[in-house]
């Protein structure tokens, strides 16, 4: 059968439009069949790039049983994570509340025909096992519902009137806590507790790459001269990219390890996260002149502009997934990888292999992820690489989501433009990155969150659209002094506080669901934080203290939780150290500050904008006036040290 998604635009839903199951998009049709036949609603939630996603369509979602009884006592509606973070972030909520744990995906939602959640799950196998965690099978718990809502069971219909009051009951936060540099030390102390000393990162198994973190704990070392800090940030980015989660042949981070030695990856690639560690590995080399993390940079760059890039637009992510197998794709045999190296003449093969921990029992599943050794590189493995690249080019590349997302892709473009101060290549592709993503995302006066190349988007922006856009922007304007980019800047800022502000809290998303906004960094930077940055950013180069104010409120109403656990909200820690410090705007003509983006880049102080001016030296600057000015540039670290 063809069920009802076959004419949506998103490629997770397209994946599901042959199922067995008659599926429905999010929509007011699927919700008047449940009121009108007094049918269950089954809220399914996942994205393209989802392994655990995949496996319950296959075991559930294919399976005739499973799909009958769907089809016979429920309305089964698919949504796409991605496409809509406002729908899956209210059942996220539902979720936590209902398990008293963070959920994950796929999400599974039971409600009642009125739509009121009474219960939430995640995976959930067809048949009962032990392993389950919802504690029975999917056959067996969609019969059970089925009964109780046909029966009207009075027990159910309470505890989801319950749930709702529940979830319409807004909590305020506590008193606020004044603003103080001694914030510090708690997140210091907190990181330290959770840092794995051998092999670097914040947690033991699975293992992300916490990017809000390290970029935090890098601040925080050039602020304060912090030598733990600057152990923790250095030895996490050495262990990251030595292999496995980080892909040596292709380039780019899988979304994270399940090991705690970063080898063995959970292996979809997310734009998110390789724009944040782009972003990170570029800011590392400029501190610490590291030449191997400015190439993981340029490798995470270009990798994403090759291979997941169309029209000067970015993909959204790749599968993990290999015909219907996990990581396939990227994984070697021993004598596959023997042989090609023999059959190319190499002689010293065995003492390749062991330093690309290569073995005959593998180290994934009987195969090999390619890792380094000991950090220790093959004399020749530019060629090594090529030819096990050729290898991988004989195989079936790995599904790819060609979402082109508002805020996932304003993260790359600012990285690009991160990346441009030590090679302009980059920032030459960030230009045409972000001009191109406003032609397609921008229309008519109007943001949307996502769309497809050649589509017509449909969703409007959310909060994280209007807060990474106008982040990009302003590192836009920093790069080329293009007036149009702050101004499209202050465009977006000014209408993200109309629509998503009030009194210091963010609103997520307006409209059919209200959502909070996070301030906490979950699998990303907190829009909140971001919108802090931009204001901060705004205040400095246009000299508006309006700006300023909607940045300390904003930190104010948060300032409880973020002096009690600093760890959870690194990016807000972050701008809250920049609003007590202040920016320091250098000042010059065009010609200087185009000619000495490298040397700009290298200051110190982490707080740092730039803006053309008539002034033929370098102006150091800060919030309301100049403190001196210098036609030495190597003088310019000493003026921001004098004026504290």
């Amino acid at each position: 059968m063809s069920n009802r998604l076959k004419s949506e635009d998103s490629p997770y839903l397209q994946q599901h439009k042959n199922n067995p199951v008659d599926w429905y998009p999010w929509g007011e049709e699927a919700f008047l069949k449940a009121k009108k036949e007094n049918k269950t609603i089954f809220i399914s939630i996942g994205y393209s790039s989802c392994h655990w996603c995949h496996v319950m369509e296959e075991k559930v979602f294919e399976n005739k049983e499973c799909a009958d009884i769907l089809n016979e006592n429920f309305v089964c509606i698919k949504v796409d994570r991605e496409e809509r973070p406002d729908i899956d972030k209210h059942y996220q909520e539902v979720y936590t509340m209902l398990n008293r744990r963070a959920g994950g995906w796929p999400t599974s939602i039971f409600c009642t025909p009125e739509n009121k959640p009474f219960f939430a799950g995640t995976y959930i196998p067809s048949e009962s096992r032990e392993s389950s965690i919802e504690g029975m099978g999917f056959i067996e718990l969609t019969k059970l519902i089925a009964e109780k809502v046909s029966q009207k069971d009075e027990q159910l219909l309470k505890s989801a009137d319950e749930i709702e009051s529940f979830l319409n009951h807004k909590e305020h936060p506590k008193e606020a806590t004044v603003l103080k540099e001694d914030f510090v030390k708690n997140f210091m102390l907190q990181v330290k507790n959770n840092y794995d000393t051998l092999y670097g990162g914040f947690s033991v198994s699975p293992k992300f790459p916490h990017a809000s973190t390290l970029g935090t704990l890098l601040v925080i070392d050039k602020l304060y001269d912090d030598k733990s800090a600057k152990a923790m940030l250095t030895n996490t980015l050495l262990n990251m990219k030595k292999g496995g989660m980080y892909d040596l042949i292709d380039g780019g981070f899988c979304r994270y390890s399940v090991d705690e030695k970063w080898i063995v990856p959970h292996f979809e690639k997310m734009l998110y996260d390789n724009a944040l560690l782009c972003e990170l590995y570029t800011n590392a080399y400029l501190a610490y002149s590291e030449e191997s993390f400015l190439n993981i940079a340029k490798e995470i760059a270009d990798f994403w502009q090759d291979r997941m890039s169309e029209d000067n637009l970015f993909y959204s992510a790749s599968d993990a997934d290999s015909k219907g197998e996990e990581g396939t794709f990227f994984i070697y045999s021993y004598e596959e990888v023997h042989k090609l190296l023999s059959d190319n003449g190499y002689k010293n093969v065995d003492a390749i292999l062991e330093m690309l921990s290569i073995t005959k029992n593998g180290n994934f599943e009987g195969k090999n992820i390619v890792r380094f050794k000991d950090d220790e590189m093959p004399k020749d493995f530019e060629n090594i690489n090529s030819l096990l690249r050729g290898l991988r080019a004989q195989r079936e590349y790995p599904f790819i989501d060609k979402k082109i997302q508002t805020s996932w892709s304003g993260m790359m473009i600012k990285s690009l433009f991160n990346l441009g101060k030590v090679d302009d290549a980059y920032k030459q592709r960030a230009i045409k990155n972000l001009d191109a993503l406003l032609s397609v995302i921008y229309i008519d006066g109007k943001l949307y969150h996502t769309t497809l190349i050649h589509k017509k988007p449909k969703v409007e922006a959310f909060l994280e659209d209007y807060a990474f856009l106008a982040q990009a922007l302003i590192e836009a304007f920093n790069a080329t002094q293009d007036e149009l980019y702050l101004i499209r800047a202050q465009h977006f800022a000014n209408l993200a506080l109309e629509k998503f502000y009030d009194k210091g809290a963010w609103k997520f998303s307006i409209g059919e669901f209200e959502t909070k906004a996070e301030i906490s960094d979950n699998t990303y930077i907190s829009p909140v934080s971001i919108m802090v940055d931009v204001l901060l950013s705004l205040n400095s180069l246009l000299e508006d203290d309006k700006y300023r104010h909607f940045a300390f409120k904003t930190l104010e109403y948060s300032s409880y939780e973020l002096g009690k656990r600093p760890i959870v909200y690194p990016y807000m820690l972050r701008q809250m150290l920049r609003y007590l410090k202040g920016d320091r705007v250098i000042k010059s003509s065009q010609k200087k500050l185009q000619a000495n983006t490298l040397k700009l880049a290298l200051l110190e102080y982490p707080f740092i904008q730039k803006k053309v001016s008539g002034d033929e030296n370098y102006m150091v600057c800060g919030d309301k006036s100049c403190f001196a000015g210098t036609n030495d540039i190597n003088e310019i670290n000493a003026i921001i040290k004098k004026s504290f």
